[in-house]
């Protein structure tokens, strides 16, 4: 199937959160499965898997495959969805535009042979980004720094159309408003619905007042899902990106918000530091910062309310060491409200402190 009507898959897929849930062992009969193709594939003598320890909505194994250590990811989803193909060559083009990224052993998501997708990566070894940033020793000023540097980097992309990508990584629709306004208003009843938010009304007119940021003339790559646990690496250097299978063609200013769903203004202020350093920042781009922080925070308020995060404890990567379920819904709210204020006053990164 293809993605046309999809703002976020997370959400937004026909099977709703499918993978956000806790997992448990990847099934038994999918791992043999695995085995026999690796075998196959690669014309390997021998293939050895261990479940892996990822986080995100795939199954994940670790595999040393003739003595090659690879990570394989599984897309099972009943929705038959072939997009790790198109994720497989997104990572291609940001590595040649100067961002490191895992090579691509192979893939296969036709679904031919097996009933789900695959995709075969250079394993790393290097823990993500939150694990030194849930110890508090991460060094940020240089690691964000490094993440605005990347984002500058990548955006050398650019593609035709806007929103999600087809397999010829053009995106499905002929404007950046109508990929924009995709869903929100499903997402906004949603949130209301579950007694999350009581204010749906202002946040939709604020996007309207600010509708010509939305006229873009052309999309760049964002990555749409950039976080501390899509970047491996030590406490102070960045060994890959990951995880671009939420990739776009959108606004640059996307990739930089989505940064500002977790962290404060100190952290936001190098990451600006670190793009400009590459490229110039365009054009009006707070209020475009703040319109793309509300999105993605409705976004991940859907996700959050939906798949039970606030239920969770500081074992799960979203909740910080000490903290709860609870103390995520409050910065999810938090977020969505300063979202709001900086996109209405045309506010600057210091709110972000407050």
């Amino acid at each position: 199937m293809g993605r046309r009507d999809i703002y976020y898959w997370k959400c937004d897929r026909p099977a709703a959160f499918h993978g956000t849930q806790a997992r448990g062992e990847a099934s038994a009969n999918i791992e043999n499965q695995i085995h026999d193709e690796m075998l196959r594939h690669f014309n390997a003598r021998q293939v050895d898997l261990k479940p892996g320890v990822g986080q995100g909505n795939h199954l994940t194994w670790n595999a040393e495959v003739d003595g090659t250590a690879m990570f394989v990811r599984v897309e099972n989803g009943p929705e038959k969805d072939g997009h790790l193909a198109i994720e497989s060559a997104v990572l291609d083009q940001v590595r040649d535009a100067g961002v490191v990224t895992p090579k691509v052993f192979g893939c296969d998501a036709t679904r031919s042979r097996v009933s789900f997708a695959w995709q075969a990566l250079e394993r790393i070894a290097a823990p993500d980004l939150n694990h030194w940033f849930k110890q508090s020793t991460l060094g940020v000023p240089q690691i964000s720094f490094d993440i605005g540097v990347a984002v500058a980097k990548w955006q050398a992309i650019t593609l035709p159309g806007f929103g999600v990508l087809d397999d010829a990584l053009h995106g499905y629709h002929a404007t950046y408003f109508d990929y924009f306004r995709l869903r929100l208003d499903e997402h906004l009843h949603f949130l209301v619905a579950r007694g999350f938010l009581n204010n749906a009304e202002g946040i939709t007119a604020e996007i309207k007042n600010h509708r010509i940021l939305l006229d873009l003339p052309q999309g760049c790559l964002v990555h749409k899902d950039l976080a501390l646990w899509n970047i491996l690496g030590t406490r102070d250097q960045i060994a890959a990106f990951i995880d671009f299978d939420d990739v776009i063609s959108g606004d640059p200013m996307d990739d930089l918000s989505l940064l500002a769903c977790f962290h404060d203004a100190a952290f936001l202020q190098r990451a600006f530091e670190g793009y400009q350093s590459v490229r110039m920042l365009p054009e009006d781009h707070l209020r475009r910062f703040w319109l793309h922080l509300l999105r993605n925070m409705i976004v991940k308020a859907v996700i959050r309310v939906g798949a039970g995060y606030f239920d969770r404890d500081d074992g799960f990567f979203l909740i910080g060491s000490g903290s709860s379920g609870a103390s995520l819904r409050k910065m999810t709210l938090s977020r969505l409200a300063l979202a709001l204020r900086g996109l209405r006053e045309g506010c600057g990164l210091d709110i972000l402190s407050l």
